[in-house]
């Protein structure tokens, strides 16, 4: 079964997320505290850890989760094949897939902390539906 990580937060856009114990996902908003929370379709960012070790293998150094600046890190799903509109409970949360990947338009402190990010091609977006908490070894299922 897939399961969840780590819950990564930060203030500021552009940068690698911080690891914390449980995060507070609210309707229509996103995760609290977090810099890229709002009313917009991008509320949520998720990427796998497959694709964390897969930067790994391809010779980036000091990855950890949080480091591509997702939200939420992943495991035993692949998020990228996830077709926009599928919904997702996410320990307490529904969370509803709304873009795959992304267009990098600069190139940001985690690109010159990393290298090559995959999150453009392999983290995925979400709309929270109903609010609650994440935490890491919550449980992720496929519900629509």
């Amino acid at each position: 079964m897939a399961k969840v990580v780590a819950v990564n937060i930060s203030r500021r856009k552009g940068i690698p997320k911080d690891q914390i114990e449980e995060g507070v996902f609210i309707e229509d908003f996103g995760l609290e505290g977090d810099a890229h929370a709002a009313n917009w379709h991008r509320q949520v960012s998720l990427l796998a850890q497959e694709s964390i070790d897969k930067a790994i293998a391809m010779g980036a150094d000091g990855l950890e989760p949080g480091k591509f600046a997702e939200n939420i890190t992943t495991e035993g799903i692949v998020l990228y094949e996830l077709p926009v509109g599928t919904q997702l409970k996410i320990g307490e949360t529904i969370q509803e897939v709304t873009q795959i990947g992304k267009e990098c338009h600069q190139k940001c402190a985690i690109f010159y902390t990393v290298g090559e990010c995959v999150m453009p091609k392999e983290g995925i977006f979400t709309k929270v539906i109903k609010g609650g908490i994440v935490k890491p070894g919550d449980d992720i299922e496929i519900i629509k």
